[in-house]
């Protein structure tokens, strides 16, 4: 079964729920492809093994995601990784050791404490129950889900026969910010990586940034609190001010394309300044 087989499988089963969850992290980059405002790249997507689900903070999901899943062959793991309770679950398919899996993710604001109502001492606020599934919880998460984009996988591509419809993604604009305001959170070679989906995404949208995408940012900029424009801004000055060892690891990640830092950095700068310079 191919990797597009084995998300679009996921994403049937969670056709009834598919209004209320968005797909993002690697999945809504190797997906902006099916969007008509992309242009059409000579290079592969970056691999991903996982698919990560987000839905709204305190939104409830009606009926039973997992029983779902395990119906489609999913099998339920749960990720002890932090400690948390209840501990956060992935649905992994097939048998592979590192084959492909799901994850559920919700936006973690206010306090990172809440106090257990059964032993009324305070525990880490990181996941969530709900529609059957614990969901982890973290921070900037929301930005994800502002005004999502719809895509659909031709049955060409869904590896099912059958054109799988009306996914939710990330607009761009939102898929990029995240990137900058979780930077100081992510590991050295994930934040290499963060840079280049920046960079691919200014490379597939560039003739939207001037007309559509600056509208989005001025838009969702309204929606972040003065922290978080604070960091948006550090982080274009820290990420993309000159050629650093970031850019230099982050071009060297493809293995189907060969990419200057000096260009890498250009497309970035400018993009950001028309991105930002388009809101007013």
């Amino acid at each position: 079964m191919s990797d597009f087989e084995e998300f679009s499988k996921l994403a049937v089963t969670l056709e009834p729920w598919r209004s209320k969850i968005v797909f993002i992290g690697g999945w809504a980059y190797r997906l902006y492809r099916y969007e008509p405002r992309a242009s059409k790249p000579d290079f592969a997507a970056i691999y991903t093994q996982d698919a990560d689900v987000a839905f709204p903070e305190k939104n409830a999901l009606d009926g039973d995601i997992k029983k779902a899943l395990v119906g489609a062959g999913f099998r339920e793991e749960p990720n002890f990784a932090g400690g948390f309770r209840p501990p956060a679950m992935r649905y992994t398919l097939g048998d592979a050791a590192n084959g492909f899996y799901a994850e559920f993710l919700t936006p973690l604001t206010g306090s990172p404490l809440r106090r257990n109502k059964a032993t009324k001492q305070f525990e880490l606020n990181a996941t969530e129950a709900n529609g059957g599934v614990v969901a982890q919880k973290l921070r900037h998460l929301e930005v994800l889900l502002h005004a999502p984009w719809l895509v659909t996988i031709p049955a060409e591509d869904s590896g099912l026969g059958e054109a799988v419809v009306d996914l939710r993604i990330p607009n761009p604009v939102s898929f990029m910010i995240q990137k900058l305001l979780i930077r100081d959170d992510r590991a050295r070679e994930k934040r290499a990586q963060d840079v280049l989906y920046i960079y691919d995404a200014m490379y597939l949208f560039g003739s939207a940034i001037e007309d559509e995408l600056a509208a989005i940012w001025k838009d969702l900029e309204g929606t972040l609190t003065d922290a978080q424009r604070k960091s948006v801004s550090a982080g274009v000055g820290e990420l993309f001010s000159e050629v650093n060892d970031l850019l230099r690891e982050a071009v060297t990640i493809p293995s189907d394309r060969r990419i200057d830092p000096e260009d890498m950095l250009t497309l970035c700068q400018m993009g950001f300044e028309v991105l930002f310079g388009g809101a007013g």
